[in-house]
């Protein structure tokens, strides 16, 4: 599955574990191969408790038109970040 292609992508600075970043733009954006997967509407609260800043839960809207529930980054979360677009995934980058 993919996004819409109106997404910044990067590799966020800091750690020591990599995380991703999405944001959304309203142009130069890229289409990224996402993961949607379903999490029980019980689990939900504490998942999100446990996301670290500048991630977050927001919309994210894919390649078809639709919105799901998924990671989005802080604008100011990528400062220090390493664009990745040309990947196209997290996987890419983690297998490069």
């Amino acid at each position: 599955m993919k996004s819409a292609p109106e997404y910044k992508f990067y590799a966020l600075a800091g750690g020591p574990v990599q995380r991703p970043g999405m944001v959304r733009v309203a142009e130069g954006g890229a289409a990224i191969d996402m993961e949607v997967w379903e999490l029980p509407a019980e689990h939900f609260g504490s998942f999100v408790d446990g996301i670290p800043a500048p991630l977050g839960i927001g919309k994210v809207k894919l390649a078809d038109g639709a919105w799901v529930s998924g990671f989005v980054c802080e604008a100011i979360g990528v400062e220090g970040g390493t664009e990745i677009p040309e990947l196209g995934s997290w996987r890419a980058w983690l297998a490069r």
